[in-house]
Formats: C-alpha cells, structure tokens, sequence
C-alpha cells in the first residue's frame, strides 16, 4: 500500500548531518485498516477505501455501521478512497506508518486554514490606491474602481475582490521523509504542510 491517512500534530525542526538547519512536520499516521476493496468487476472502478480514527460504535449511523459491519472492520471516524493502488490488500489489513521509509518523496494533501472574508490586500495582495488614483482618497486597502464606463456597463465575471479566503484542498508535492516512527506512528516530513493542527492529511508516497 502506497498511501495513509494521518494528523498534523506541528511543526518542529532537525539538524542534518552537516548541520542545516531543517524545518520539518511531525505527522501521526494510521494505524488504517483496509474497510472495503473495489474492483471494477463489481463496482465498476478499482481503488481501496481505508478507514482512520477509531470511534464507538453508537457515534455513526445505521447505513456506515453496516457498512462496517460487512467487511469486518470497527468505525472509523474518515473514510478515504485511493485509486490505482500498487500493492494488493484485502479487507481488514492494518496500514501503518511503516509503509514509507526514510527517504521517500509524498505528495500531502489536506484542507487548508479557513481565513474567513478577507479584502483585497490580503486576498490578492493588492497594495492599497492610498492617495493616488482610482477614486480612493481616504480609504488605501480599498480596492479603488473597479466599473468598465458606459460600455458594458457591468463589472466583469472574475475581478479580483474580497471575498472567503482559504479553506480550500491543497496539494504539496515531493515532500522528504525525514524519520519513521513506528512505535508511536510518527512520520517526520521535511518542510511544511497544508492544514491547521490536528487535521486530517492524506498521504501518498510517489
């Protein structure tokens, strides 16, 4: 199995062996068991649907406890799909962090921190009309004029304004294993990685 579910637990840093300094992002990863297996034979695509976060039974529905119950495996809190997988599972294999060594390049990807509505100097790094133009002259983070004259008369599909910034799935590609805990399902990450604490991440190892 190439790929597992985790938590941002922080940031901290390493030193290499020719002492640099290394930023790095300490995530728990797994343990995740293997909830259902589809083929396209029966499902009409092939991925492996894993599951992270154990929870008590009475915390989930009627149809996921079922669903569950089926395959053999206790509730999970995320249910995630991973398609065109390398290695071969079957339902109730337990993923755990020992699947990625050091060395690895991942790919993270996660929901990144919500900033709520922002203006345009923080959302698109506008920086501010101030005292110089566009019809603004006491309010400089304003975003100035933003009409089009007569002809079309209407502000176009796309302008940049403020708006809700953030919250949104981000991708960090070829990210460096650093170090591989397996007695704490710790996975060192050299650099940083999309997500507030103690979110949910997936990885996948390229």
């Amino acid at each position: 199995m190439s790929a597992i579910l985790g938590r941002k637990l922080g940031m901290t840093s390493l030193f290499s062996e020719d002492g640099v300094f290394v930023p790095c992002t300490v995530i728990e990863a797994g343990p995740c068991p293997v909830v259902q297996v589809k083929t396209k034979e029966s499902d009409g695509y092939n991925a492996v649907q894993i599951g992270y976060d154990l929870i008590p039974e009475r915390k989930i529905n009627r149809p996921r406890a079922g669903h569950f119950a089926k395959n053999g495996v206790q509730p999970h809190r995320h249910l995630k799909e991973f398609r065109e997988l390398v290695d071969k599972v079957n339902s109730g294999d337990i993923l755990t962090v020992e699947t990625f060594a050091i060395g690895d390049k991942i790919k993270v990807s996660a929901n990144g921190k919500g900033k709520g509505f922002q203006g345009v100097v923080r959302r698109h790094h506008f920086g501010g009309v101030g005292m110089a133009t566009h019809g603004q002259s006491d309010r400089p983070r304003a975003p100035g004029s933003i009409g089009s004259s007569s002809f079309p008369s209407r502000v176009f599909k796309g302008m940049k304004m403020a708006g809700r910034m953030g919250g949104k799935r981000i991708t960090v590609r070829n990210l460096t294993v650093l170090q591989v805990i397996p007695e704490d399902n710790i996975l060192i990450v050299k650099g940083s990685i999309p997500g507030a604490m103690n979110s949910v991440v997936e990885i996948v190892k390229l």
